[in-house]
């Protein structure tokens, strides 16, 4: 009979499971998309994200709750994205 105080919390991690994980986020050229189209959304993203609350473009009003944060979330994602291609692509002249 078990004692009742122990948890059981399973196998200890497989050290050689670390090794198989991979980097999930990939530049968007890979997909297809082309690389000026990648870096004008980046421009896009990062003057929707310097652009002012109460500026010109608001998508999604902020004071909506939860979801009026996502418009910036997506420009940051795109900045993100824009950011990772110029690396990738400086990787590959290298």
């Amino acid at each position: 009979m078990k004692d009742p105080k122990i948890i059981d919390i399973g196998n200890p991690p497989d050290p050689e499971e670390e090794t198989k994980k991979t980097f999930s986020f990939r530049p968007l050229s890979s997909y297809g998309l082309p690389r000026w189209s990648v870096f004008a959304l980046a421009a896009l993203g990062l003057l929707y994200i310097l652009n002012p609350t109460f500026g010109l473009i608001e998508f999604i009003p902020d004071n909506l709750p939860i979801i009026g944060n996502l418009d910036e979330g997506v420009a940051f994602m795109l900045v993100m994205y824009g950011v990772m291609e110029l690396l990738e692509g400086r990787r590959n002249i290298e």
